[in-house]
């Protein structure tokens, strides 16, 4: 393809993936390792290579399911200091590329290198050259798609996987995109899915087909908007490296044994914590707090409660999530759970805000964020586990996932 006119490529966008990234490390830390099923996890897989996932391992499985699976496989523990390096790694990797790097999370992020087609080549070239370099200086395989969108190059590098490079060319992204299944679109789960399939759409260009009109009446209007454009590729979105967080989460997997509503009060309560922490340390606040279920069924549930005001007060948000999880009880009690998160959505920055209605009368000596904020301190400066509610004292807080910068 000719160069364009104003030097610049016409798929700039590159979407770059560290494939079965937990795993690869372990895999590349332990010569023993290399070729074979790796778990990483024990009563819950927290990740597994792609050894294990050709047995049909996969991610948040239990334990126990997942050794039936693949009985060969071997169990790891996970180091997440470890993950935490190779990711900085990478993404200084990234970063020495291009300038423009907007971080998905810690595994997987946008480039946009088409500005660079005079001094590095095109967006292939230096495509194969980010994962040349991942590869020698870090120790791990990447896959990364290329395309004119970042939609596309999400899809493309998503075929490609493990350990691929794949170019969709601009006069070649319909032929590309169409015969896919059509749960390649981003927003199509399984239940979208299946009124899909209801319809005899199977796959995308069957969607692209079928039009708007349609598809809004099956998803309703935004979803519906959103599918039919995705499904001609249209996505005007820049990569943003500014882009910050639209939510703040953590979740945690349960495993299949009954969980007392103590249990999973005190569960609730360290995650609380743990976001409460994060939100203060971002400068942020938010309005919307998100209950995420997963039951042993494997059928989940999604619950929110909009706060009066914005806020990062860990007792206004805890208050709000125990609310929210005193109404799924009958729910848990009746199906089991084996996964519980929570998301504070609708953030912005803490900057001084309208009160809101009505009025309060409160002692203007008291400061309602104080105890938050002198507790943060505390953790920053002894640990997270220096000062700990009552409720945790003894229980395991789970795992600390690594996480990019708020």
């Amino acid at each position: 393809m000719p160069e364009p006119r104003a030097g610049r490529s016409p798929t700039p966008i590159l979407h770059a993936d560290l494939d079965a990234f937990y795993a690869s490390v372990e895999q590349r830390d332990d010569p023993r390792l290399r070729g074979r099923p790796v778990i990483v996890g024990g009563g819950v897989v927290l990740a597994c290579s792609y050894e294990a996932k050709r047995c049909g391992v996969l991610t948040a499985m239990g334990g126990r399911q997942a050794k039936r699976l693949c009985p060969d496989a071997v169990v790891v523990p996970p180091r997440m200091s470890a993950y935490s390096a190779a990711s900085k790694a990478v993404f200084a990797i990234f970063r020495d590329t291009t300038p423009l790097v907007e971080g998905i999370s810690i595994d997987e992020a946008f480039l946009d290198v088409g500005g660079l087609w005079r001094i590095a080549g095109s967006p292939v070239d230096i495509a194969a050259q980010l994962r040349r370099r991942i590869r020698d200086e870090v120790g791990l395989p990447i896959t990364v798609g290329v395309a004119r969108t970042k939609f596309l190059a999400k899809v493309a590098s998503g075929v490609a996987k493990p350990d691929g490079l794949l170019h969709v060319p601009a006069d070649r992204e319909l032929q590309f995109l169409h015969p896919l299944p059509v749960e390649k679109l981003w927003g199509v789960g399984p239940v979208t899915a299946a009124k899909l399939h209801a319809l005899g759409v199977r796959t995308v260009g069957e969607a692209a087909a079928l039009g708007e009109g349609p598809l809004v009446g099956l998803v309703g209007k935004a979803e519906g908007h959103k599918l039919h454009a995705l499904s001609h590729n249209r996505d005007p979105r820049a990569v943003d490296p500014g882009r910050r967080r639209r939510s703040i989460g953590s979740q945690r997997a349960l495993g299949r044994r009954p969980r007392s509503p103590e249990e999973l009060d005190a569960i609730l309560v360290g995650t609380v914590d743990r976001l409460g922490r994060r939100l203060r340390g971002a400068h942020r606040v938010c309005r919307t707090v998100v209950l995420r279920l997963r039951f042993a069924d494997f059928s989940r549930a999604t619950r929110s409660r909009t706060l009066a005001a914005p806020t990062a007060h860990t007792p206004t948000i805890l208050a709000a999530a125990r609310r929210l999880l005193a109404a799924e009880l009958p729910r848990i009690a009746a199906d089991g759970i084996t996964l519980l998160g929570l998301s504070l959505t609708n953030l912005a920055p803490d900057e001084p805000c309208q009160l809101t209605l009505p009025l309060t009368v409160r002692d203007p000596g008291v400061d309602e964020t104080a105890l938050d904020g002198a507790l943060d301190a505390l953790r920053d400066r002894f640990g997270s586990r220096s000062v700990t509610r009552a409720a945790l004292l003894g229980r395991d807080e789970g795992i600390s996932v690594p996480l990019l910068p708020d």
